[in-house]
């Protein structure tokens, strides 16, 4: 069977110190701009939601959002709090 989303994740050789100690700074400005783009998303699910009832299907745009937002919320909470990377996360939750 194959799953729709998959994660890969390189084991790193060599983690910096330096950057480990202020990650939780560094990553601030993006908590700061995914909190609004939470709401947002929230307000989008609960749209779709509705959508997909009365039409049965999941508009586009709405989807482009949402996967938009969970992308780039992925990418800093495996920067920031799991340590998975030293790659700093770009603003933005393109591919």
């Amino acid at each position: 069977m194959t799953y729709p989303i998959s994660v890969k994740v390189d084991y790193p050789e060599k983690v910096s110190r330096l950057t480990t100690f202020f990650r939780i700074f560094m990553i601030i400005p993006h908590i700061i701009i995914l909190y609004f783009l939470q709401i947002a998303a929230i307000i989008i699910a609960i749209i779709s939601w509705f959508a997909i009832v009365f039409t049965g299907r999941y508009p586009r745009s709405l989807f482009d959002f949402a996967t938009y937002y969970y992308r780039w919320y992925a990418r800093v909470f495996g920067y920031g709090y799991l340590l998975l990377t030293d790659k700093y996360p770009p603003f933005s939750g393109n591919e």
